[in-house]
């Protein structure tokens, strides 16, 4: 595995190493010992996966307080843009956002650590995603930042006519008022 940092402290690209051959392939998708080596902790109790059609945007999540979640993220199938938002209060690079596609044929993964609003908008037809969490789910402490938040500049890559998003999604905060909030 090359463990890639970002210009975001903490905000990890990884590569697996990948055996192919005429029978297929094979890749560790995590190995604690080398996560380790990085600061990447391991001590994840939750996997989740979602399908995803063409356009669908998720996101920007996140969970607050004891709830904050690391997320190892993976697509299996399909390619999306995978997004994530540095919220840390304090952080030099507070309020940027870094991008990378994940796709099922490049098989890199992001690892997201605590302190980060998350989302993705699927490139393919269709595309299956898996993630790691470092801790469980909680419903009560669920936030998000509003993807089209024209202060984060963010260039989700297809026309906004194309997207698909929830309700949910669609009326959290801009990151002003979300700090405005947390004052």
């Amino acid at each position: 595995m090359k463990f890639e940092k970002t210009y975001i402290d903490g905000l990890l690209v990884i590569h697996p190493k990948v055996f192919a051959d005429e029978r297929g392939y094979f890749f560790e998708s995590f190995n604690k010992r080398l996560a380790a080596e990085v600061g990447i902790s391991g001590g994840f109790v939750q996997d989740n996966e979602s399908y995803s059609k063409y356009g669908t945007l998720r996101g920007l999540h996140f969970q607050i307080g004891s709830s904050a979640q690391s997320k190892l993220v993976r697509v299996i199938h399909g390619s999306v843009l995978d997004v994530t938002l540095d919220i840390r209060p304090g952080s030099v690079t507070f309020g940027k956002h870094f991008s990378v596609e994940l796709s099922g044929e490049n098989k890199k993964q992001l690892f997201v650590p605590k302190g980060f609003a998350h989302g993705f908008v699927t490139l393919s037809k269709e595309a299956v995603l898996q993630y790691k969490c470092d801790n469980f789910y909680d419903n009560k402490a669920e936030s998000g930042i509003n993807f089209a938040d024209k202060n984060l500049k963010i260039d989700w890559i297809i026309p906004e006519e194309d997207f698909i998003v929830n309700e949910r999604d669609m009326n959290f905060q801009t990151l002003t008022d979300f700090l405005n909030d947390t004052k």
